[in-house]
């Protein structure tokens, strides 16, 4: 029979005969040439296939889709971290030396805990009766000592240095040290980053350095614990005793005025 005699079906089955052979034939030489190949070929050519593979495979019918997304506790750590930066103030006082110099001094780290700009600080570093002036990203500013209590001080933010600075900050989200769970993992933040893990003390014993001092304590979610100290006494007061202690903190005599002043109680978030 000639195949210009086929009709139009006859032409297509014939068709679908020879491609089928032809993809045994091309299997059966790949087959056998894959067996033959060197690992490094074949390695490679079988990671391919497997991605390829599970890129296509639609999820079953009737059953949703699942991604899986995999956090890193560091990922955690960076943006706890960055979330409270901006809230992070750098403390100095004016000292006199003994020649009657008056220099500048690190007094640690304190941190924004109200909307009017009330820092809370280690009263070890930060005691009555100095001058001192705070700075972060947006600046440098004065700042008046308001009152100190259990280990830690208030001061408030004042007049910038540089008139065209303008002070920026956020208020931190505070969190409670009684809600944490043994075996979740603690940040220090002060001027090094430390971590270690909760164990279910509600009284926190800390190392606490001087470059440190000031320093806030952060769970994973980036809300504040409280602030680490560097006195003898406690190395750490948690935010829900600084706000207790905040909403009757007035202002003592301040040595940049030479006047006594009070405050109201300012507004905590």
């Amino acid at each position: 029979m000639d195949i210009q005699d086929l009709n139009k079906t006859q032409l297509i089955l014939l068709a679908l005969l020879l491609s089928f052979v032809t993809s045994i034939a091309t299997g059966i030489t790949t087959v056998t040439l894959m067996q033959q190949a060197p690992a490094s070929v074949t390695v490679p050519i079988n990671r391919i296939i497997r991605q390829t593979v599970e890129k296509i495979v639609p999820a079953e019918i009737g059953k949703p889709a699942v991604q899986t997304i995999v956090i890193k506790e560091e990922d955690l750590v960076v943006d706890a971290i960055a979330k409270n930066q901006s809230a992070i103030f750098s403390i100095i006082k004016e000292t006199t030396d003994g020649s009657g110099l008056v220099t500048e001094v690190s007094a640690g780290r304190g941190f924004v805990i109200s909307t009017d700009g009330m820092i809370v600080a280690d009263a070890a570093l930060v005691p009555d009766k100095e001058v001192y002036y705070v700075s972060n990203d947006s600046g440098k500013f004065k700042a008046d000592f308001v009152s100190a209590k259990d280990g830690f001080s208030f001061l408030k933010i004042g007049a910038p240095l540089d008139e065209k600075n303008k002070v920026s900050f956020a208020v931190p989200t505070f969190g409670d040290i009684k809600n944490m769970k043994i075996g979740q993992k603690v940040i220090t933040l002060g001027s090094s980053i430390s971590s270690f893990i909760y164990d279910g003390s509600k009284d926190l014993k800390l190392n606490v350095t001087k470059s440190n001092a000031g320093g806030m304590i952060l769970d994973l979610d980036g809300d504040v614990l409280g602030i680490a100290l560097s006195g003898e006494t406690a190395s750490f007061a948690s935010i829900s005793t600084i706000t207790d202690a905040l909403k009757t903190a007035t202002i003592v005599t301040p040595v940049s005025t030479g006047a006594a002043a009070a405050i109201e109680a300012p507004k905590v978030q």
